[in-house]
């Protein structure tokens, strides 16, 4: 098993494609890379689908909220 120093501990970011930049002094050798943690400022898949199941739920009740105050401002029209 390899033992790491924690003062070789790097944080860096990945391109948008996941790649990242070891630096010049990493060029024409053989490298071994560990992911120790992966941190990420975009939402999961998961709280995407939660996110868009309660936006369209409350679509639907603002929808069923219009037709009523809708029907009765034309009924209102109507006499």
């Amino acid at each position: 098993m390899t033992k790491v120093d924690a003062r070789d501990l790097r944080t860096n970011e990945t391109d948008d494609r996941g790649r990242i930049y070891l630096g010049t002094e990493y060029a024409n050798k053989r490298v071994t890379v560990a992911v120790v943690d992966v941190e990420s400022d975009r939402p999961d898949e998961g709280e995407l689908a939660t996110a868009y199941r309660e936006a369209s739920e409350g679509a639907e009740e603002l929808a069923e909220e219009w037709n009523e105050v809708s029907d009765e401002a034309w009924d209102g029209l109507n006499e």
